[in-house]
């Protein structure tokens, strides 16, 4: 699949810690696009990962799924539906459980100013994120694989990371 197949409002969903935001920003860089990363609008800037009102949040989402062009990554599903009947095209990263792990502690214990990141927010070890991962997430995938399959878009599954690395040189993108 090329990329210009997608369109011009893409959204990228899949597990916490997949490379969802690092793919926006890449596709984002490439097309034009503007990146929207859902994990910047759901939260507070300038707190430890503290949830905007639910209201605020979907005045928000909404607002950036009425452009023309956009790549947004992320999920929560209270807002899905809308935004994906503005979609042109979709992304499902499916890595596994153990890697999404991996790659929160290796992101919360080594990395800083990550795309996507929270702005004045902190990147810390919390158990109800590892909760989320090991735990709900596997419930997600599932619900993901089944909704993906029943979508008429553009579409494209990447079940591993090689998977993900194998997209960024096919569609020749860079990490900045």
């Amino acid at each position: 699949m090329n990329l210009s197949d997608l369109g011009n409002r893409i959204c990228i969903l899949g597990p916490s810690n997949s490379g969802k935001s690092t793919l926006a920003n890449a596709i984002a860089r490439k097309r034009g696009l503007e990146p929207v990363h859902l994990d910047v609008l759901h939260h507070l800037p300038n707190t430890d990962w503290e949830p905007r009102p639910k209201s605020e949040f979907i005045a928000l989402h909404d607002a950036a799924i009425a452009g023309e062009r956009w790549v947004m990554d992320g999920n929560y599903s209270v807002c899905m539906p809308q935004r994906l009947r503005r979609a042109t095209g979709l992304i499902l990263l499916d890595i596994s459980t153990s890697m999404s792990l991996l790659r929160y502690f290796r992101r919360t214990l080594f990395e800083t100013g990550r795309l996507g990141s929270l702005e004045g927010g902190r990147d810390s070890v919390k158990w109800d994120m590892i909760h989320h991962i090991a735990v709900v997430q596997p419930r997600n995938r599932k619900r993901y694989s089944m909704m993906f399959d029943a979508l008429d878009l553009p579409k494209l599954q990447l079940s591993s990371v090689e998977a993900i690395k194998q997209c960024f040189r096919a569609w020749d993108l860079t990490l900045n």
